[in-house]
């Protein structure tokens, strides 16, 4: 028979869980947070877990949202970052796991990962965002937290429905806020500390915690923030969210007065009306901010107003921040474009395609590559094209918000991932989601994409300064060279690489044209 220690059981509010240990970690998985979220549950604020007696399992990883997923943009990027989720969805979904070195009354700090996938895909339960690693080597307690995402987190009823269905445009992100509401009553069971957590999350992880940080509800559940590849800006105001919700219901063929419905519906029913309301959606007011036609809502109440425009929501007020991209974040989102990919694109391809996203014409887009032509001559065609979009994608609105959060008060923190996987040949280069297998230490989970000593020893570092910052809101330790806060006068940068080192934002930087770029203004 396992011996206690080899299976811890813990009393939480809902009732007992017993866990695993393994390697000097005790390991709880697939912990419920909250009731299940179908019937008459879905689009609602989520509610607390129905008690259970005697001892549950939480042996085994569980919560999966239902989601469309994209494919891999080519079919031997289909395990980039090692083993995808296969679990079966389910709107019994709001299920968090927890790692901790001890169950004692160390107060260690509490990282809870937010995980990325645009607000619409994705989930915790991948071997690369396993926390024992983390949690073992850095000494903190680690959380992963899955949630409600698409059409099942993010359809705004609000303003159809009434009262009833008031919460519904934000139910996603109010499920965060249920997850982190559970840490603070539970860390200290875990041998954390309720009064030093960290929310870190990567691309729509990103944005899940710019989110929070405008929402009056979750102001005290964190202490600090760490925002990988997913800066957000702005997030839909309430008539682009009623646009959404009409064009689901046009396409459900229900009426206003038949919202009850929705609920009876099956999850293939709703997420096959995901598509056909994207795509009546007219374009949007800023379409380099404006990013998610299923996600959070400004709808006054639960999200007052927008996260970082025209600046940093007040209720962020004091939390520290860091901040930053990789450094070739769009070569995986570019990879299903051959001339790209095997880098035949030819130089008079780049006027047209940076037009594009631009909204100007290929004079002004010429002029941009030539500048960006000027900093890089070594690059070829498309390695200039992925620089290009990754700063219009990703860093500009990294950029807007680490100033925003600086001249709030900061302090803010900036940084890049810089080193770049050796696999396939190295075309992906520093691409996006690569540093989530070096912030958790598990390299050894993604296969060639971050084998090697290399990968290692950057591993080692990243995941010691992420534990640094949980631990006194400050990322300096001895793992990287002395890191300057950020400010838009001394605009300071650590390059994450096989040698760290700091650099700086300059005032000529394109990513500033980006900037200005995005909210409307002329190059």
């Amino acid at each position: 028979m396992p011996s206690a220690t080899d299976h811890p059981v813990v009393e939480t509010a809902a009732g007992r869980i017993r866990g695993a240990t393994a390697g000097g970690v005790h390991a709880f998985k697939g912990v419920p947070y909250g009731a299940d979220t179908a019937g008459a549950n879905r689009f609602m604020a989520p509610k607390r877990p129905e008690p259970w007696s005697g001892v549950r399992d939480a042996l085994v990883l569980a919560g999966r949202s239902p989601q469309n997923g994209p494919g891999p943009r080519r079919p031997e990027l289909a395990t980039v970052w090692g083993p995808v989720d296969t679990l079966t969805p389910s709107e019994d979904c709001l299920k968090l796991h927890v790692w901790t070195p001890g169950l004692d009354e160390a107060k260690r700090p509490v990282m809870v990962w937010l995980h990325g996938g645009a607000f619409s895909y994705g989930s915790a339960n991948v071997p690369r965002f396993d926390g024992t690693n983390l949690a073992k080597r850095q000494d903190v307690v680690v959380v992963a937290v899955n949630h409600r995402l698409n059409i099942f987190g993010h359809l705004h009823l609000g303003d159809i429905g009434g009262e009833r269905f008031a919460h519904s445009g934000n139910a996603g992100v109010l499920d965060l806020i249920a997850a982190l509401d559970w840490v603070r009553e539970h860390a200290a069971r875990f041998g954390g500390d309720p009064g030093r957590v960290t929310v870190f999350g990567q691309s729509g992880g990103g944005g899940k915690i710019s989110t929070l940080l405008a929402m009056p509800a979750a102001k005290g559940l964190f202490h600090r923030g760490i925002i990988q590849s997913g800066a957000t800006i702005r997030v839909a105001e309430r008539e682009r969210a009623n646009m959404v919700a009409e064009a689901v219901l046009k396409h459900l063929g229900i009426g206003k007065g038949e919202l009850d419905r929705l609920q009876s519906l099956s999850i293939a029913q709703l997420q096959a009306a995901i598509a056909p309301a994207e795509k009546a959606l007219p374009p949007a007011q800023y379409p380099l901010l404006d990013r998610y036609p299923f996600g959070p809502v400004v709808d006054g109440t639960d999200l007052p107003q927008q996260p970082f425009a025209p600046a940093a929501a007040p209720t962020g007020a004091g939390v520290p921040i860091m901040i930053g991209d990789t450094r070739e974040e769009t070569a995986i989102f570019l990879a299903g474009d051959d001339a790209v990919w095997f880098r035949t694109l030819p130089e008079s391809a780049l006027p047209g395609r940076v037009a594009a996203v631009m909204g100007q014409g290929d004079d002004a887009a010429s002029a941009l590559i030539g500048r960006y032509r000027a900093l890089h001559p070594e690059m070829t065609p498309a390695d200039l094209l992925i620089a290009i979009l990754t700063d219009s994608n990703f860093r500009a609105r990294s950029l807007m918000l680490a100033e925003r959060k600086s001249a709030q008060g900061g302090p803010v923190w900036f940084y890049s991932l810089d080193w770049g996987s050796p696999a396939h040949e190295g075309r992906l280069k520093a691409s996006h989601s690569i540093d989530t297998p070096l912030v958790f230490d598990t390299v050894d989970r993604c296969g060639p994409s971050t084998e090697g000593p290399e990968a290692s020893a950057l591993a080692a570092a990243m995941s010691a300064t992420w534990a640094a910052f949980a631990r006194t809101g400050d990322p300096n330790s001895p793992a990287i060279p002395a890191w300057p806060v950020f400010s838009k006068d001394a605009p300071a940068v650590l390059h994450f690489d096989t040698t760290c080192r700091v650099g700086s934002v300059g005032t000529d930087d394109p990513r500033r044209t980006w900037a200005r770029l995005a909210e409307g203004a002329s190059t």
